[in-house]
């Protein structure tokens, strides 16, 4: 598995990664491929490059990219202040479980901090396993209501 930035011919596959990130409840139905087309969710892929935090990072694996981490400053679920940029992360579901997220989200952080950023927001679903890895790397709620918490991670 290798770590490294998007290339920015890659950026498409940002509405990839961004319907895999949408949390599906167990036993739930898929969301249709086509959400990714609301307003709501464009603007986590739409023109991506031309932000000043615009930053993404990929994994990996053997000539494929398996996962996605990317940083934007909008206003989303996610959104705190107008210079926290929002985090997201994706994995196709085959690569989930292997601590290939952990790895994406570290890098993500070291390199939003070297940038002189002083915390980075998300939101996320309380049922999602994944609020664990954001505990465990530092993220502390700031807001929440019953299904969901919006998170900040001081840099």
């Amino acid at each position: 598995m290798h770590i490294r930035p998007m290339l920015p011919s890659e950026y498409p596959l940002l509405k990839t990664f961004l319907y895999e990130a949408l949390f599906v409840p167990e036993g739930a139905e898929p969301f249709p491929e086509d959400i990714i087309y609301k307003p709501e969710l464009v603007i986590y892929y739409r023109d991506f490059g031309t932000g000043r935090a615009d930053r993404c990072l990929v994994a990996e694996d053997d000539g494929k990219v398996v996962g996605a981490a990317w940083t934007r400053l909008m206003h989303d679920y996610g959104y705190v202040d107008d210079e926290t940029p929002s985090f997201s992360i994706s994995l196709l579901p085959e690569y989930r479980g292997r601590g290939i997220g952990t790895q994406l989200l570290k890098g993500v952080l070291d390199l939003m901090k070297s940038e002189g950023y002083a915390q980075v927001s998300l939101s996320v679903q309380k049922a999602n396993r994944a609020v664990n890895m954001y505990l465990k790397a530092g993220f502390r709620p700031v807001w929440e209501d019953d299904e969901e918490y919006v998170m900040v991670c001081r840099l």
